[in-house]
């Protein structure tokens, strides 16, 4: 890693739902100028030390896919670790669309468990990225969709409302909280941000002595942003210790921006240049997201001539092993070919093996949900040992993981030590450097993205690389 300046304290740490939205949070404060890593698992003092100073540390989770009980047995000693951090601010790092589920994922059970480790203070929530195209109105939700430039509501979102495991089908935040936690959410709206400062925090102050846990912020302007992290900041500065939030990575924006506009205690960020990247003889996608979008870049990748590599997770189910081998075949041949290779599991939410592989579930006894949240996680453990077993057998320069969920369950299984951002790629989605002991991940240049994340030709570029 870089030679830094030694810092006394870190400002802040967040553990994210998924590593795409990790590698989200990370690219926000590493293009701000801070020094900050990301990690699978709490870092020690120890390794702070080896591979620090740093900034920010955040540490790349998954559950985004778990169920409740499941979160009960693996947060709380990653959420107490959290707090035991020298950091004002502990962020839960969620995807800008909130989509969660009372038995997937659920926000509010995080917040619940939060209390054992946090205390009983009140948890801020930033929903605003307008970077990204989401903006928060009156508590409501609004997401621009890459599928066709326009901003939706969120429970009117053509991709989100159809997600196939967590749709959005509320776009009141407060509302679709109250259906995972029994926590009150009261809301910082937008005509607070025209006030003067002292009316401001004259209005917050009044929200915390209500009887509320929680305080949503609007957001739809980046200014908007800003006066969030003086009011993160400010009620950090009176939380005994770090304070808990939840936010998309617009928590990361407004802390930066207003650490760079007025901060008492600012940052002076003097980032190096992350525009220009080269580029590679080929790249490897492995993609699991069933979005339009990610149809698309598929789609875009194979007209410029990527080999494509269409995989049957059914298969996997019976025969494991044998599958696994001749799919990982599959792919060995088709990169010795010379071409980029593009495997995936799906091609659109219309793809026949999405309901062939739940049919396939349902025969077994489970429920249609159940069987949505179990075939996500059988293809991310497919996806996690292949493309291990490719990585072994192929020098791959240039790796792409497309689907939140999946992306998360295949660098669990990949296991580096942590990551860095190497340059900007799209936002929300930058390419990353892996730091691992393993021979094989030690030069891997990594990308992680959503289904949202990205144009129509983001695999091309990653492929191209970008002049600086």
């Amino acid at each position: 890693m870089t030679e830094q300046s030694p810092k006394t304290a870190m400002r802040l740490a967040f553990y994210g739902d998924d590593f795409t939205g990790s590698t989200d949070a990370l690219e926000v404060l590493t293009f701000a100028g801070l020094r900050c890593a990301l990690f699978l698992q709490v870092p020690s003092a120890a390794l702070l030390e080896a591979l620090g100073p740093f900034d920010a540390v955040g540490v790349a989770g998954h559950s985004r896919a778990m169920s409740p009980d499941e979160m009960d047995e693996e947060l709380p000693p990653v959420l107490a670790a959290l707090a035991q951090l020298p950091v004002p601010l502990v962020h839960y790092k969620v995807c800008s669309t909130f989509d969660s589920h009372p038995d997937v994922g659920s926000i509010g059970h995080v917040m619940d468990l939060a209390r054992q480790a946090f205390g009983h203070g009140v948890i801020p929530v930033v929903a605003a990225t307008p970077a990204l195209g989401r903006y928060c109105a009156f508590g409501h939700l609004f997401a621009r969709s890459a599928t066709d430039g326009q901003v939706h509501r969120i429970d009117r979102h053509p991709i989100m409302r159809v997600h196939p495991v967590t749709p959005m089908t509320e776009s009141d935040l407060a509302r679709h909280f109250s259906m995972q936690t029994r926590q009150t959410v009261a809301g910082v709206k937008l005509p607070l941000f025209e006030r003067p400062e002292a009316l401001q925090d004259a209005e917050v102050d009044a929200l915390l002595a209500s009887p509320c846990e929680a305080l949503l912020f609007d957001g739809t302007r980046p200014e908007h942003l800003t006066a969030t992290g003086r009011h993160l900041e400010r009620l950090s500065a009176l939380s005994p210790g770090p304070m808990f939030a939840v936010g998309s990575s617009g928590l990361e924006y407004a802390l930066t921006q207003w650490w760079g506009a007025g901060s008492p205690t600012p940052w002076p960020a003097s980032a190096p240049s992350f525009d220009g990247f080269s580029a590679v003889a080929q790249v490897l996608v492995v993609s699991a997201s069933a979005s339009a979008l990610s149809a698309q870049q598929v789609d875009v990748a194979v007209q410029a001539g990527f080999a494509e590599v269409a995989l049957d997770v059914c298969a996997w189910l019976t025969q494991r092993e044998q599958a696994l081998a001749d799919m990982a075949q599959m792919i060995v041949l088709a990169w010795h070919s010379g071409h980029s290779v593009v495997v995936h599991t799906a091609r659109g939410t219309g793809d026949v093996r999405i309901g062939q592989l739940r049919d396939r579930l349902m025969a077994s006894g489970l429920s249609q949900a159940q069987a949505a949240l179990q075939g996500g996680r059988l293809v991310g453990e497919c996806l996690g040992e292949l493309t291990e077993r490719v990585l072994l057998t192929v020098d791959v320069p240039r790796l792409l993981l497309s689907g939140g969920d999946t992306s998360s369950t295949i660098m669990q299984r990949l296991g580096p030590q942590a990551l860095q951002v190497h340059a900007r790629l799209a936002p929300g989605a930058p390419l990353c450097k892996l730091f691992s002991d393993k021979p094989h991940l030690r030069q891997l240049e990594v990308a992680l993205k959503g289904g949202q994340m990205g144009t129509a030709d983001f695999f091309v570029q990653a492929l191209s690389g970008r002049e600086a």
